[in-house]
């Protein structure tokens, strides 16, 4: 993307030919992707486009109202859908990663369909950028984003997809969101996982392992923001550990902090984390989450590892 403004001017015209007079939807989940796109299509269509945060009972602590509140700020309203017990349903039982995936996807794509419906919309936009086709078509993993790219249509769920940035990488689609005057802490945003915390959560996805995670993930970014990475998260092991707690054996949980330095997400390096940093998560994480006996810290490059675990 060598022009900006001339991205912007070309993404917003490819909005408003597609979706001619009618109307259309974003799901907003606070991440960079899906904000951009977000303010793409408001400064395309105006009041012609409705906003929502799908609230699915795996996002990061206080998000909906978070979101919600960012976007007041710049103009946009945002519909909070509270669906949390279609997702954990949909979810119940899997234990593989792809299988939790296709759940995932089709919980939010119906939900997504309902909101279309009923706010008499014809279009859906999202944020689907390059790295996500890319790892799809490879096999690397299914984005949940990711729909015609695979072979599957969206009309299935009786929706019609636009996806603006999807040529972009990481990098390009902050470029975007600056241009487009959204604040920095937006821009800067490290990525988040459309599925959430469901792909950081081995084994069943409950929303007691994901309240546990929830907690975790709070302390690493509150601990590791300063080391700037490009991502960083904590996540809920399967298997659980023996531990000593207040003088008793407790059989406990296992939690791994994942922290990467990467510019667009197809190759990433573990980040250098000084040891007293890593000695104060482990500190707090065994503390402030009591079912927690064990944290490490995840050494692997991108590749042979994906950046997430799921």
């Amino acid at each position: 993307m060598k022009n900006v403004d001339k991205f912007i001017e070309s993404a917003c015209e490819e909005i408003r030919t597609e979706v001619g007079k009618g109307g259309a939807i974003v799901a907003l989940s606070g991440g960079v992707d899906s904000s951009v796109v977000a303010a793409l299509a408001h400064k395309a269509l105006e009041g012609r486009l409705k906003s929502f945060f799908i609230d699915d009972g795996l996002m990061r602590a206080g998000e909906a109202k978070t979101v919600a509140g960012d976007f007041k700020k710049i103009g946009i309203k945002v519909d909070v859908v509270n669906v949390q017990e279609q997702f954990f349903s949909a979810l119940k039982g899997h234990i593989d990663p792809e299988e939790k995936r296709k759940a995932f996807r089709d919980t939010f794509y119906r939900v997504l369909g309902d909101c279309l419906r009923d706010s008499k919309a014809t279009h859906m936009l999202q944020g689907t950028i390059a790295a996500d086709i890319i790892e799809t078509q490879k096999g690397v993993k299914t984005q949940h984003n990711v729909l015609e790219q695979i072979g599957f249509s969206p009309a299935r769920y009786g929706l019609k997809v636009l996806e603006p940035v999807r040529t972009l990488f990481k990098p390009q689609v902050r470029e975007v969101g600056r241009k487009l005057g959204l604040p920095e802490h937006m821009c800067a945003r490290m990525p988040f996982p459309g599925p959430g915390l469901a792909t950081r959560v081995l084994g069943e996805v409950t929303p007691e392992r994901v309240e546990i995670l929830r907690k975790a993930t709070v302390i690493v970014e509150e601990e590791i923001v300063s080391l700037k990475p490009f991502q960083a998260f904590a996540v809920l092991f399967n298997d659980q550990a023996t531990g000593v707690k207040n003088g008793k054996r407790l059989f406990g949980n296992i939690i791994a902090v994942r922290s990467v330095d990467s510019t667009d997400a197809m190759t990433a390096t573990p980040t250098e984390v000084p040891w007293k940093t890593m000695m104060t998560l482990a500190k707090r994480i065994t503390e402030e989450v009591p079912t927690v006996v064990k944290v490490v810290y995840d050494l692997s490059s991108k590749p042979p590892s994906t950046i997430e675990y799921i």
